[in-house]
């Protein structure tokens, strides 16, 4: 059986924590049994909460793995995708001048 992946638009329009299933199985494009054995031995890519019975994962776990956090320009989020990320030459990246600090002066 094969499950639909998630949009990118639709994970990022999720809560601060997400289900294992189907939004972190869904997200990585697994079946649901793959999405809990993974789990259950410890190999999924992401931290695994157990709440009671519940198992979750913090959304912001999912979007750090996936490649899509926000940068801070200022003017508000952009978010890369995985295709950019660790590209800094192809993506236009100048870094930021370095900042001197004084030392303090005593009066």
């Amino acid at each position: 059986m094969s499950t639909a992946a998630l949009s990118i638009a639709e994970v990022l329009n999720q809560p601060a924590v997400v289900p294992l299933w189907p939004t972190v199985g869904k997200a990585l494009g697994l079946a649901e049994s793959t999405t809990y054995q993974l789990a259950a031995e410890g190999r999924l890519p992401i931290e695994v909460i157990r709440l009671g019975r519940r198992r979750v994962a913090r959304t912001v776990d999912l979007h750090r793995f996936l490649g899509l956090l926000p940068q801070e320009t200022g003017a508000g989020p952009v978010y890369q995708t995985g295709s950019s990320a660790g590209n800094d030459e192809e993506a236009g990246y100048q870094p930021a001048s370095p900042v001197e600090q004084s030392a303090p002066t005593r009066k």
